[in-house]
């Protein structure tokens, strides 16, 4: 666990509330195939990437990777219509007007970790949940050498990879996790 200081948000924070706002207003749905919901999902990354020891940005980015599924306009399970919601570019656009690179790049890159990490490990595609499956096919598929040395060109791919084995993980419906506020701490912190 990374012991640096960090500062809890007012609780008038603007930024704060509009979190809350999408999180704990539109994060009640169910998180794809699992019998979990987008706040549990998001509550799970985060407390696997503090456990980790992660920085508090990648913790944040952990808590926040899916918030373009909460801010698009598509409807609920886009994937099962055959559409890519492109969530990550949309939260990462989104989470770049608030956050530094540190927290919104690797949101950016999280899908394309997904990709990167079914190319390079051949086991890795075997521990994808069904909805990660269907909604790979729409993403890219598996990435060519090109996509590859890009991805590894990216400042901030290991940090994508991290998150990604969080996001991954974070799908169980037993798990206890601290509270959407245990992670806001980091905003002051990561905050443009």
């Amino acid at each position: 666990m990374n012991d640096s200081p960090v500062n809890d948000p007012p609780v008038s924070d603007p930024l704060r509330q509009e979190l809350l706002g999408i999180f704990v207003g539109r994060a009640t749905r169910r998180y794809g195939l699992s019998d979990i919901n987008q706040l549990q999902h998001a509550l799970q990354s985060a407390a696997l990437a503090e456990a980790d020891g992660a920085a508090p940005a990648t913790v944040l980015a952990s808590l926040l990777h899916d918030v373009g599924h909460m801010i698009h306009q598509l409807g609920e399970d886009p994937a099962a219509r055959g559409l890519d919601d492109v969530h990550e570019e949309l939260g990462a656009r989104w989470l770049g007007e608030r956050f530094g690179p540190e927290v919104s790049e690797p949101v950016r890159l999280h899908v394309a970790a997904k990709r990167y990490l079914c190319t390079v490990e051949p086991d890795y595609f075997g521990k994808l949940a069904p909805d990660s499956v269907r909604s790979l096919a729409l993403q890219g598929g598996l990435m060519s050498a090109d996509e590859l040395e890009a991805f590894r060109a990216n400042p901030f791919h290991a940090e994508a990879v991290r998150l990604r084995r969080y996001d991954e993980e974070a799908k169980d419906p037993q798990a206890q996790t601290p509270d959407f506020d245990h992670y806001l701490r980091h905003v002051p912190a990561c905050r443009k």
